[in-house]
């Protein structure tokens, strides 16, 4: 007689659905806290694209560009001065308002907006 299999979480198989193919099963939760970052993630990026949008449109009247030189201009500027893209443009729509711009945000757009039209 043979002893009886025995089974953790990591090679369990569940079935995945209409394919027929199986699936190995982690242990409850383990994907838990990549799956919460993730989530996370989403909501800010969510919550941030219309600052966004606005801080492109303030670039396409002001520069003048196009939409895509204006996400590239915000993304140049905030990979070159280590901002995260939705605090660049906060910053740029806040300045439109009456705040001042600080000057590290002035210089990395300033610095992506020429490097742009050089283009």
């Amino acid at each position: 007689m043979s002893e009886p299999l025995e089974q953790d979480h990591a090679t369990r198989v569940a079935p995945s659905g209409r394919g027929g193919h199986a699936q190995t099963v982690g242990p409850p939760g383990a994907d838990w806290a990549a799956l919460h970052s993730e989530l996370e993630g989403l909501r800010a990026a969510l919550s941030s694209r219309p600052v966004i949008d606005i801080a492109r449109g303030i670039l396409i009247a002001s520069t003048p560009c196009t939409s895509r030189q204006a996400w590239d201009v915000l993304v140049a500027a905030s990979q070159n001065s280590n901002i995260k893209l939705r605090d660049i443009a906060h910053q740029l729509v806040e300045s439109f308002h009456g705040s001042p711009l600080p000057p590290a945000t002035r210089r990395a757009l300033h610095t992506a907006i020429s490097h742009t039209r050089a283009r």
